[in-house]
């Protein structure tokens, strides 16, 4: 239980809520789930009556097209939220799946917890309501950088754009980025095999380096800057 406690207290929505309530109001109406790696834990178009923190693991977020082919929106890590974006909708229906990408735990906790006042003391509970407003709107950002990306026409455009953008975030030319080689790929909506191809080729014309998945970007360009308001 305290280790439930700590990655509430670690979650965006609960890290300014004083440790009795996330004891007391929070962590009581928490059900525990866990999962197998490549397990759904949200089916596309599923009705979603609970959001989750995710405690251990990782999970996927991920468009499938009837012609198999996987479309990687964003992976999570503990203590991102899961679902809170769906339960604010008014179907409250996912767009998406959620997989787990390894062996994973997520707690999940009802919506009134909230939507609805009772649960939580109420200047909790709008504190909680304001940090769930700022995930939501820098989620939607999120999308929107996504969505530059793929506007990208060709492989090496959609890379430079995206390493530019982590520069940027992360106010260096030298960063980790959060996916595999096959994650990238999936990330890009390009073929993996053209896309480490494309990055030797851009290494090779001294454009970056790389390693797995760090990456420096050498020609950062004058678009550098546009980047650094994303958190």
């Amino acid at each position: 239980m305290q280790d439930f406690i700590l990655v509430l207290q670690a979650c965006r929505l609960f890290r300014n809520l004083p440790e009795d309530v996330v004891r007391q109001s929070v962590l009581p109406l928490v059900r525990l789930q866990k999962y197998e790696k490549n397990a759904v834990i949200i089916d596309s178009q599923k009705y979603m009556d609970r959001f989750g923190v995710v405690a251990e693991g990782s999970v996927q977020i991920q468009q499938i097209f009837s012609d198999g082919f996987t479309s990687l929106m964003n992976t999570l890590h503990p203590p991102y939220l899961l679902g809170a974006d769906l339960i604010c909708t008014e179907s409250r229906r996912a767009p998406y799946y959620a997989v787990a990408a390894s062996e994973t735990a997520v707690l999940f906790l009802p919506p009134e917890l909230i939507l609805a006042a009772g649960l939580l003391p109420e200047p909790d509970r709008l504190e909680v309501y304001h940090q769930l407003l700022a995930y939501i709107s820098n989620e939607n950002m999120r999308k929107h950088y996504r969505l530059a990306i793929l506007s990208q026409r060709g492989v090496r455009n959609r890379v430079l754009t995206y390493l530019t953008m982590q520069a940027g975030r992360r106010g260096t030319n030298s960063f980790q980025i959060p996916f595999s080689r096959e994650e990238l790929a999936a990330f890009l909506c390009v073929n993996r095999s053209k896309l480490s191809h494309e990055l030797s080729l851009m290494e090779q014309e001294g454009l970056i380096r790389f390693r797995k998945n760090q990456f420096t970007l050498l020609a950062a360009g004058e678009h550098l800057s546009t980047w650094k308001s994303l958190k």
